[in-house]
């Protein structure tokens, strides 16, 4: 969508309330924006079928429809369309509702100003591409997995996984946010803080597993290069290390030795990060809290090999399962309550082999888990 070209759809039944928005928008338009306007649900479907429109601003209470089926109805036929809602109340709460049914903002009618509705506009597109890029990365990715023996299972399992995980999450908790920081006068300065930061963190953990999820849709058709980078490998690890520590809130002490490194070490910096971070993460959410996580990092230079070990003192794995270990969406069975998508091993052992090396595991139920991980990495006494 070219911001300075925007064509929305009012749907308002109120003159009154259609000529203020109208004066509003005009006052905020950017370029070659332009307005039309609906009285009823009927009639914007009708226009929407006839007309490209970027965004639509939706009156809850028309002729023809009321409350929160207005979204449904129409994001039923337009699902692609961004909807923001116009409401008489500033109630959250009706805002949340909205969301879940497909609307990406909303605005008090007495309180719309140029800058909240530029903001608005901005807001609902950008959420509606996340949307669509999301739609895109699934279709993307269930490709891939028909690849897989066990496709219905895995389609099953993958499309609830993207709907819990992706889709209403990761808009509701974008306005939740909005709304905390920009205009949610009930909470302390402090709470709003908390809230934010914990709906960012969730944000982020979302971004990140479809990241991994696109990883590994590349990996199982073949579409992934590796692409080899000289770095300092020791501090990489450190700053990997400072990641996790951080997201765990130094919950776990994660202990990193390592011996007869050289300088620099030619590798790709992207891939190895996901095995050594699917690792590591795997071993702080599986291990009580205080527990250490220990890395062990050894250069066979005669083998030019990377040689490193990822332990913990956590629930280990019952030997029954060990066969099935780097399945994707596998799951031990004693994990409990403790949440995963079953992913992070089946990436990290896709990398592995990519990289033409290996991984061995060894563990046990109560005591804790050892992975072993073996690289072909070549070696620089300094960066080129």
């Amino acid at each position: 969508m070219n911001p300075e070209s925007l064509q929305v759809l009012l749907v308002e039944d109120s003159p009154t309330d259609a000529r203020l928005f109208q004066q509003v928008f005009l006052r905020s338009s950017v370029g070659q924006w332009s307005l039309e306007i609906a009285e009823r649900l009927s009639d914007a479907i009708g226009y929407c079928q006839s007309n490209d429109f970027d965004l639509v601003l939706l009156d809850l209470q028309l002729p023809d429809s009321e409350g929160l089926d207005t979204i449904a109805k129409f994001n039923e036929v337009f699902p692609d369309i961004p909807i923001i809602i116009l409401t008489a109340f500033d109630d959250e709460e009706l805002a949340l509702q909205a969301m879940a049914k497909g609307a990406q903002d909303y605005l008090v009618k007495d309180q719309v100003t140029t800058y909240l509705l530029r903001r608005s506009i901005r807001y609902a597109m950008e959420r509606s591409q996340i949307v669509q890029r999301i739609r895109d990365s699934e279709q993307a990715t269930l490709k891939a997995l028909e690849k897989e023996r066990e496709l219905n299972q895995l389609k099953s399992y993958f499309v609830s996984m993207v709907s819990h995980e992706f889709r209403n999450p990761l808009t509701a908790l974008q306005l939740t946010s909005e709304i905390i920081l920009v205009s949610g006068h009930q909470l302390t300065p402090e709470k709003k803080q908390i809230y934010a930061r914990r709906m960012e963190s969730t944000i982020q953990n979302m971004c990140q597993l479809l990241d991994e999820i696109m990883l590994l849709g590349k990996v199982e058709t073949g579409n992934f290069e590796i692409t080899l980078e000289s770095i300092n490998f020791q501090e990489y690890c450190e700053q990997l290390i400072s990641l996790l520590s951080f997201s765990d809130n130094n919950k776990h002490p994660i202990i990193l030795s390592c011996h007869s490194l050289p300088n620099f070490l030619k590798i790709d910096p992207n891939l190895f990060r996901h095995i050594f971070t699917n690792l590591i993460s795997n071993a702080i959410k599986y291990s009580p809290e205080g527990n250490e996580v220990n890395i062990a990092v050894d250069y066979l230079e005669d083998d030019r090999k990377l040689i490193f070990s990822v332990s913990d003192r956590g629930l280990g794995i019952p030997e029954a399962e060990q066969s099935r270990l780097f399945n994707t969406f596998s799951r031990c069975s004693n994990v409990g309550k403790i949440q995963g998508t079953g992913l992070g091993l089946a990436i990290v052992k896709r990398c592995v082999d990519l990289w033409g090396g290996e991984i061995q595991a060894e563990s046990q139920v109560d005591t804790g888990t050892k992975f072993t991980v073996t690289l072909p990495v070549d070696s620089i006494s300094t960066k080129s």
